[in-house]
């Protein structure tokens, strides 16, 4: 049997993907009806969000607001983008018909996008093309990043943000120390969107070794960036055994599963409808757990101080009513993951510095 490193208690991501929009819907239909729920938890559990996505007009913007229109949970949808059809993508949107009031902004209105919202999901920036690592994307999309953070301290301070905007390894921090300089930071609101990364790892598990993806779960943790992402393959779930071939394999395609779309594009761009698939899906859970749903428990990208030397680390998050609830281990991994994670370290320290450094220079 592989040797064990028990770091803390095993915490899996609950099985999260499954559901269809069509089916949330039907799910919070019913949910209105249901009886043995009393008047207060039911109408907590059907709490409406109102939501942005700021870079709405992109790759990931488009299909990612689409996804986000058909949620049941979102009552008022808000796009905005510097493109300037970014009114007519909300125009388009709001012909849906969905209970989300949907509108567009674009130019200075950043404030009126923003104005009372509850979640703000940014993919805003420039794709990656082909050569480009993520650590290229840095000096441009730091810049975005940080005026639309602090257009959200301005206008939605006590707003989750979940940033998607690569690289998020940098990003992250770098929102974090906007939101210091504004006097409004909090750490359980913060979020770097690595569910792309868990997704891929379910979805090459479950073809491997014949599984349902929809009942695969694979945890993901470190960061979101080639080799700082590292799926615990010894914790999927159903358990599986692997030849040190099929891990290393299944770990690399993992790793740089970003590299294997962007190849396929051949120049024409990046992931965007799985990252838009994987970023309404995990706001969808950010908004369960503030709506008092329980057990709701995703890897995301976090400050925390699980993990020795690193300021930010993607773990098994439990999301709640105030946004991250509690941040747990990654758990028992084997000597090679532990090795992958060791190994990988000064690279996720040093991307988030980077990006800690860049903020303090461009106040």
């Amino acid at each position: 049997a592989a040797q064990l490193f028990a770091l803390g208690p095993v915490c899996r991501p609950v099985p999260q993907f499954p559901r269809m929009f069509s089916t949330l819907r039907a799910a919070t239909a019913a949910a209105r009806t249901a009886r043995p729920l009393s008047r207060a938890v039911a109408a907590q559990q059907e709490r409406g969000f109102k939501c942005s996505v700021l870079g709405a007009a992109g790759g990931i913007g488009q299909p990612l607001s689409l996804l986000l229109k058909l949620n049941p949970r979102v009552t008022a949808l808000t796009c905005f983008d510097v493109a300037p059809i970014t009114p007519g993508v909300a125009a388009d949107l709001s012909h849906i018909a969905t209970g989300a009031k949907t509108t567009g902004f674009t130019g200075d209105e950043l404030k009126k996008a923003l104005d009372g919202c509850d979640v703000v999901v940014i993919p805003a920036g420039v794709p990656r093309k082909p050569g480009m690592t993520r650590d290229d994307l840095f000096n441009i999309n730091a810049g975005i990043v940080k005026n639309l953070v602090a257009g959200c301290a301005d206008a939605c301070p006590k707003a989750c943000i979940l940033v998607i905007s690569n690289p998020v390894n940098s990003t992250v921090p770098i929102a974090a120390e906007v939101l210091k300089q504004k006097g409004v930071y909090n750490p359980k609101k913060l979020f770097g969107v690595t569910t792309l990364d868990v997704c891929r790892a379910r979805t090459f598990v479950a073809e491997a070794k014949g599984f349902d993806p929809v009942k695969t779960t694979v945890p993901v943790v470190g960061g979101h960036a080639g080799t700082t992402i590292v799926p615990l393959l010894s914790q999927s779930n159903p358990g599986a055994s692997f030849t040190d071939e099929e891990r290393d394999a299944l770990t690399h395609r993992i790793m740089f599963g970003g590299d294997e779309v962007v190849k396929a594009k051949a120049g024409g761009g990046s992931a965007t409808l799985s990252m838009a698939y994987t970023g309404a899906e995990f706001a969808d859970r950010v908004m369960a757990g503030l709506a008092g749903e329980v057990g709701v428990t995703e890897c995301t990208f976090v400050e925390t101080d699980k993990v020795a030397g690193a300021k930010f680390f993607s773990l098994p998050v439990t999301l709640g009513k105030e946004g991250v609830d509690t941040i747990h281990n990654y758990g028992a991994v084997t000597a090679h993951e532990k090795k992958l994670i060791d190994d990988m370290m000064p690279d996720l320290i040093a991307q988030a510095q980077k990006g800690v450094d860049w903020a303090a220079a461009n106040k």
